[in-house]
């Protein structure tokens, strides 16, 4: 390559970087303003939420269209290839990070119509806090270009598991103890379950990070929240599920 080709070639793949860190500042706030949503049972945010969707699906196809074409222009090999790699597979869980929390959004919209599930819905907003953090620990370490910040990411994956599993127990106490609960309870069931769905996609991508500054997989298991005889009910299957 020449040298003009060569700082082309560069630029497109910083480029393609920029753009996958920006749609993640967008997947971030998507979640983050969802829990919001739902906590402040505020209408215009939800719906704001949901408007706001389309947009990561239109980064998402860009991205991909990008990064297939510098593959097939460029052929780039070991770390110019990982990276590439590594942008398209990110695009993929900020994505359904997008969708799952339109999901979160659209749920809230349903419960600002009924009366207010406090504290319930203080235990979603912990959760959700939790789940923001972590999108945007991952994310840092991304744009940073550190693996030790990622690691971290992907050996916490099982506190959301724990919050999760948590807040199943306490929603199904209220819904044995006041039936009248059961519909709301069961939206903030599926919300929980969505910011779950969120935390793994946090943990996917801390993998590619490490894939992809590294060359290797992470060795080991994911780090899994173990149940006790106490946590004998099931979690229900959401059927936002994609």
């Amino acid at each position: 390559m020449n040298q003009h080709t060569v700082k082309a070639y560069g630029d497109e793949l910083n480029q393609l970087t920029a753009e996958v860190a920006r749609m993640g500042g967008l997947a971030e706030a998507q979640v983050a303003d969802a829990v919001d949503s739902v906590a402040r049972r505020d209408v215009a945010l939800g719906r704001a939420v949901v408007e706001r969707d389309a947009r990561l699906d239109a980064m998402h196809r860009d991205i991909e269209k990008k990064a297939i074409r510098l593959i097939a222009l460029r052929q780039p090999v070991a770390s110019d290839l990982r990276k590439t790699l590594s942008a398209m597979k990110l695009a993929v869980d900020l994505e359904r990070t997008g969708d799952l929390a339109r999901n979160i959004a659209k749920r809230g919209l349903v419960l600002a119509e009924g009366e207010p599930m406090q504290p319930l819905t203080r235990s979603i907003e912990r959760m959700g806090k939790l789940v923001s953090t972590r999108m945007r620990d991952v994310l840092d370490a991304y744009t940073a270009g550190e693996v030790d910040r990622a690691l971290a990411v992907w050996s916490t994956d099982d506190e959301v598991d724990e919050h999760y599993n948590a807040l199943f127990r306490e929603l199904l106490t209220y819904m044995m103890g006041d039936p009248r609960t059961i519909g709301a309870c069961t939206h903030l069931l599926f919300i929980a379950k969505n910011l779950e769905r969120i935390g793994d996609h946090a943990t996917n991508i801390a993998e590619s990070i490490h894939y992809e500054i590294t060359g290797e997989e992470i060795v080991g298991d994911r780090p899994r929240w173990t149940p006790t005889p106490d946590d004998a009910a099931a979690p229900i299957t959401d059927p936002d599920a994609q």
